[in-house]
C-alpha cells in the first residue's frame, strides 16, 4: 500500500483532475474525498471520467470535516479562496498539505488585501519545482502553496530571462488566454457555452487579475537572485478562449543591452534541459495548448523582436495539468520522497 492521500474540494475540476490522476498513480493510495457543498453524492456521478475504477465505484464525497483528514499522509486542497485557511488552521500540525489555491502564495499582507476580501494567512512554501532551489525547499516543508495556472506559464517563460539580465524587469507585459475551467465549476451566466462558444473576451484588465501580485513576487526574487535590485513591474492581461482547458501565455520584455535572440534562446534552453516537463521547442515551432492537453508539460518558444526591442516567449500548458492538479501531485511526490514524475506524463493528447 501507497502513502494515503486525502482531497478537499474534490468534486471542482481541480479535484477531479487530482482524482484521475491519484488512480493511476503507483505509490499513492486515494483516502477521505471531502466536498462540502456535495457531501452524500457520487464520486463518479460528478466526475463520469472516473466510472469503472474499483475503488471509487461507490464511493460518495464526505462534508468537509478537518477530523476526516488526521489519518492521512498528504491532503490536497482544492477549495475556493479564502477557504483552505480557515481549514487548515483546524489541522494536525504534522499533516502534510499542498494548497491548490491563492491562500499561502503571497508574502505581503497588503498586497493580499487589495485582491482578495479574507483575512492574510501566511505564506507556505511556494511550489514551482524548476526554480532554483524550490526542490529543495519542498521536500523539507509540510505545507507547500501550489502556483497559479496563469503564474505558472509567466513564470515559467520570464524567470531565466530575468534572472540573466537579458530583459528589464520595470517593463513586463504579458497577455493570456484561458479555457472557461479555470474559472471552476460554480454556474456563472458569462461562462454558459452560449455565451463563450465562438467568442473571446478579455476580463479584469488593468492590474486587477489575482495572479498579478503572485507572478510579480516570484519574478522580482528571482531577479534578486543575481541582480539584488530591481522589482518586477507587470501589465497583465486575461482572456477567455472557448476552449475547456489550456492557457497560451503570451509574455513579452524589453530587451536589456546585451540580448540576442541566440542569447534568450541560450538561456532558456539551459535553465530547462533537464527538466521532466518544461520544454524549450526546436525552432520555428510555436507552442499550442493542444500538445499539452492532458498533460503536467508546459512547452515554451521564444524570439527577439529587434524591431520593438523586445523579447517575447510563448508558453502553452494545461491550466488543469501542470497549472493545477499535475503540478500538485509533482510537489506531493517530492515532499513524500517519491519519483517526482510518478503518476505523470509530460505527452498531450491532441487533437
Amino acid at each position: 500500500m501507497g502513502a494515503r492521500v486525502a482531497v478537499a474540494g474534490a468534486s471542482g475540476y481541480a479535484g477531479g483532475e487530482l482524482l484521475r490522476l491519484l488512480v493511476g498513480h503507483p505509490d499513492l493510495e486515494i483516502g477521505p474525498l471531502a466536498a462540502h457543498g456535495t457531501a452524500g453524492a457520487s464520486v463518479t456521478a460528478l466526475h463520469p471520467q472516473l466510472s469503472g475504477h474499483p475503488s471509487l465505484h461507490e464511493a460518495v464525497f464526505a462534508p468537509t470535516d478537518p477530523e476526516l483528514f488526521a489519518d492521512a499522509d498528504l491532503l490536497f486542497t482544492a477549495l475556493p479562496h479564502g477557504e483552505s485557511a480557515q481549514l487548515a488552521a483546524a489541522l494536525p500540525a504534522h499533516l502534510k498539505i499542498i494548497d491548490l489555491g491563492a491562500d499561502f502564495r503571497l508574502e505581503d499582507p497588503e498586497a493580499w488585501a487589495r485582491y482578495y476580501p479574507t483575512p492574510y494567512a501566511g505564506r507556505w512554501t511556494y511550489g514551482l519545482p524548476e526554480l532554483p532551489g524550490a526542490r529543495d525547499a519542498i521536500r523539507a516543508s509540510t505545507t507547500v502553496a501550489a502556483p497559479g495556472c496563469y503564474a505558472t506559464a509567466c513564470i515559467l517563460a520570464l524567470a531565466p530571462l530575468l534572472t540573466a539580465n537579458l530583459v528589464e524587469a520595470s517593463d513586463v507585459v504579458i497577455v493570456a488566454a484561458s479555457g472557461v475551467s479555470g474559472a471552476g465549476r460554480s454556474l456563472r451566466p458569462d461562462l454558459l457555452g452560449s455565451e463563450v462558444m465562438g467568442s473571446m473576451s478579455a476580463y479584469q484588465v488593468g492590474g486587477l487579475h489575482r495572479h498579478t501580485p503572485e507572478v510579480e513576487q516570484i519574478l522580482s526574487t528571482e531577479r534578486s537572485v543575481v541582480s539584488r535590485s530591481g522589482q518586477v513591474t507587470l501589465s497583465f492581461t486575461p482572456t477567455l478562449a472557448p476552449m475547456a482547458r489550456g492557457i497560451l501565455a503570451t509574455c513579452t520584455a524589453r530587451l536589456a543591452s546585451a540580448a540576442t535572440a541566440a542569447r534568450l534562446r541560450d538561456t532558456l534552453t539551459a535553465a530547462y534541459h533537464a527538466e521532466p516537463f518544461v520544454h524549450v521547442l526546436p525552432e520555428g515551432r510555436w507552442p499550442s495548448t493542444g500538445a499539452t492537453l492532458g498533460s503536467n508539460a508546459a512547452h515554451l518558444q521564444v524570439a527577439a523582436d529587434t524591431h520593438a526591442g523586445r523579447a517575447i516567449v510563448i508558453c502553452a500548458l494545461d491550466n488543469l495539468g501542470k497549472g493545477a492538479a499535475g503540478q500538485a501531485i509533482q510537489i506531493g511526490n517530492l515532499m513524500l520522497g517519491l519519483p517526482e514524475t510518478a503518476g505523470l506524463t509530460a505527452h498531450g493528447v491532441t487533437p
